[in-house]
């Protein structure tokens, strides 16, 4: 007796029951593919010479030199620029966002309360290229951000629900980050876990619920 020749068929369907059927499995959802950056603001400032910094070359490391006092910056309009080149792979225009940040946010102090808003759609489109290496530069910049100023954590909180959906969907991703230059033996997972006790130290009273609305695994850090 000849073999039947193999029918492809989509599951819970009458074909699919049928003695000869190979059912196909589910799609891929690419949710964890890396995506492109939907931004190329920060770039095109760099290419155009519009940056306030240059690289400050010495004996030890390279680093970023500000052509203006950064205290005199407008920060409504740089600190958000600045979230913008997260997204970047360039290892300069890396070094000139997470750096720019950095000492921005050390310096800005009641500044940078009333520029939050500006920086929630950078951050996202920041998360939301999948890519471990922005991913972790963002959640660094997100931890400095919550300490960097009074109120600046309880600020977040209304747009929890932008950011910390990535962070739901990456938490169990616990692949060794040890490749990435100043990761050592994080994963995305322990920075994700990492940045949320951040934001619920920092986001008052109201933190933990919407943490946990979101990301449901999540365990108060603080004793009560």
């Amino acid at each position: 007796m000849s073999k039947k020749k193999e029918l492809q068929a989509e599951g819970f369907t009458i074909k699919s029951f049928m003695s000869n059927a190979v059912v196909a499995g589910p799609p891929n959802t690419g949710i964890f593919h890396e995506q492109p950056a939907k931004s190329r603001v920060f770039r095109n400032c760099y290419n155009e010479g519009h940056l306030p910094v240059q690289v400050d070359y010495n004996k030890t490391r390279i680093g970023i030199a500000w052509k203006v006092d950064i205290e005199q910056l407008d920060y409504s309009h740089y600190l958000p620029l600045f979230f913008e080149g997260l997204c970047e792979t360039d290892p300069l225009l890396e070094l000139f966002a997470c750096q720019g940040i950095h000492e921005m946010l050390k310096c800005g102090g009641s500044k940078i309360l009333p520029v939050i808003p500006q920086l929630i759609q950078p951050i996202c489109n920041a998360l939301n290229t999948r890519n471990d290496q922005v991913m972790c530069n963002t959640m660094r910049a997100l931890q400095q951000l919550v300490q960097s100023a009074d109120k600046v954590g309880e600020a977040l909180v209304p747009y929890f629900r932008r950011i910390l959906t990535v962070f739901n969907i990456f938490k169990n991703k616990r692949k060794n980050l040890g490749g990435n230059i100043g990761y050592g033996q994080q994963s995305i997972a322990s920075m994700i876990q990492e940045t949320l006790m951040m934001f619920e130290r920092y986001g008052g009273r109201d933190a933990f619920a919407n943490i946990k609305y979101l990301v449901p695994t999540y365990q108060s850090c603080i004793k009560h």
